[in-house]
């Protein structure tokens, strides 16, 4: 009887225990801001991709940043170029979207054609800017795209595009659809998002069953999340707080902080001014302080080792003097010197941020610049960091990060530089010659235009304020398996994470 009744007790501990064992295969992960969208068209921005991009949404390619193993198949099996410079793509059998539908080349075709059409202001057209892209169905697992010019790397270029289910509406999407390994369950704004495995998954079965995603804007309170359990994975903690080596890590980031200058309005259309607010500017002083130790200053908009990065471009010196200098001469041809300038900046965008850009207000203000600081949540910060920009916003200088782990500078050239770019505060005829002939060079040659092209941008043009080639720090549990990469500042696929 005994032994019976210890049996039964037993039986009754072990499944009240299942549950909670089934539970721990959740994660928590709190990020710096909370998502304002979920679509997938426009998963390339951060706040949006570390959540859907390769989890929700996938695309038919994906590079390997984790195992430095370049540009691998996803929902592509494989892909060739034709001998009309196109490329042709055979896709994977046997997948489904979430809805249950079926994946086919029709879905790639549609999914390309929304994410470029102008009704809908997707992120993905600014990567295909200067040349004219087009997809044809072949059959079912079969799909032509053809680029004119020529595109050398357009199978990298697919690595940013989503998929979705033919006949999505052409407009912002709540709830997406995706052929990934997860599905989103719940969203509360303001509180958290939910996504959950899917049982009918095409590809192995992640670890992972559900992520539940929070949202802090003070960094300090995100690494302590962690440390009580309350959160699994903090992707973006600040340096002082990154204190446990059993937690947190630092990693190569491929985020570069800039102010974008527009080049169209009085004072900043002035070369002089433009120097000037360079030479303002003491880089040195926040590395180490309020940017962490490992950070680089910045000359390009994309990091080393990215191809066609110069090293013969320098860093502007900080001269006071110097700008002053400048500004005086600029004020004697009769230059706005005096007008305000607007500093915008992203709420809570990375660490340190507010005091950052204080800092940086102060030192403009020192040469004698007339210098406003506004900071914005995400939504409207957009409507001032890309076209069309307003009518009445007056000279702005806009901080931004740009993330380009790509390893080609056709990710970030055109959309941030040419006359036509959805995020470029200038036009220059030789800056877009530029551009055109690089994207459509291979080779020696190509690594030779870009860095032409970072040269004449920054020594040149004074095109805009490069500031910091970031390193980033993460606080990731002890019960999980994860440690952060290059591409944690885009994405965070889920399937990456195991528990030890």
């Amino acid at each position: 009887m005994i032994r019976k009744t210890l049996l039964a007790g037993g039986l009754l501990l072990a499944a009240s225990v299942a549950p909670v064992l089934a539970a721990d295969t959740g994660v928590k992960i709190v990020l710096n801001e909370e998502a304002d969208l979920l679509e997938p068209c426009m998963a390339t921005r951060s706040n949006i991709g570390r959540i859907i991009l390769g989890n929700i949404s996938e695309t038919l390619t994906e590079l390997d940043v984790r195992g430095g193993k370049g540009l691998q198949p996803r929902l592509a099996e494989s892909w060739a170029q034709q001998p009309d410079g196109s490329w042709r793509f055979t896709l994977r059998k046997g997948v489904k979207f979430s809805d249950g539908s079926d994946f086919d080349a029709k879905d790639v075709k549609f999914s390309f054609d929304r994410a470029m059409d102008k009704s809908i202001t997707c992120e993905t057209p600014r990567y295909f800017g200067g040349m004219t892209v087009t997809a044809k169905v072949v059959d079912d697992q079969t799909v032509d795209f053809s680029a004119d010019p020529v595109q050398p790397i357009l199978p990298l270029l697919l690595s940013l595009v989503t998929i979705v289910p033919e006949g999505t509406p052409i407009s912002f999407i709540r709830e997406p659809i995706g052929t990934g390994p997860y599905k989103l369950t719940e969203w509360t704004p303001g509180q958290q998002i939910v996504l959950e495995e899917r049982s009918d998954y095409w590809g192995n079965k992640p670890a992972v069953t559900k992520a539940t995603y929070l949202f802090r804007a003070d960094p300090a309170v995100r690494a302590a999340m962690v440390q009580t359990g309350e959160a699994d994975i903090a992707p973006s903690i600040s340096q002082l707080d990154a204190t446990n080596p059993a937690t947190d890590f630092s990693y190569l980031d491929s985020e570069t902080v800039y102010i974008r200058l527009d080049h169209s309005m009085a004072p900043i259309n002035d070369l002089r001014v433009r120097k000037a607010l360079n030479m303002a500017i003491d880089r040195e002083a926040f590395v180490g302080t309020l940017v962490p130790k490992g950070t680089l200053l910045a000359t390009s908009v994309f990091p080393p080792p990215t191809l066609g990065w110069n090293k013969d471009v320098k860093v502007p010196a900080y001269d006071p003097d110097g700008a002053k200098k400048l500004l005086e001469e600029a004020k004697a041809d009769g230059v706005p010197v005096d007008t305000k300038l607007t500093l915008v900046a992203r709420t809570a965008n990375f660490p340190n941020i507010t005091e950052i850009m204080e800092a940086i207000q102060q030192q403009l203000q020192e040469v004698g610049f007339n210098v406003d600081l506004k900071f914005y949540e995400v939504a409207e910060f957009e409507k001032l960091y890309s076209k069309p920009y307003p009518t009445d916003r007056g000279p702005m200088l806009v901080t931004a990060m740009h993330d380009n782990s790509k390893g080609d500078p056709v990710f970030s050239m055109f959309f941030k530089y040419a006359s036509d770019g959805r995020q470029s505060g200038i036009s220059d005829p030789k800056v877009d010659d530029l551009i055109k002939r690089a994207s459509a060079a291979t080779g020696e040659e190509r690594a030779k235009l870009w860095s032409e092209t970072v040269a004449y941008l920054h020594d040149d043009l004074a095109a805009d304020i490069l500031l910091f080639h970031m390193v980033g720090y993460s606080r990731v549990s002890e019960r999980v398996d994860f440690k952060p990469t290059m591409a944690t500042n885009s994405q965070l696929q889920l399937s990456e994470i195991g528990f030890k």
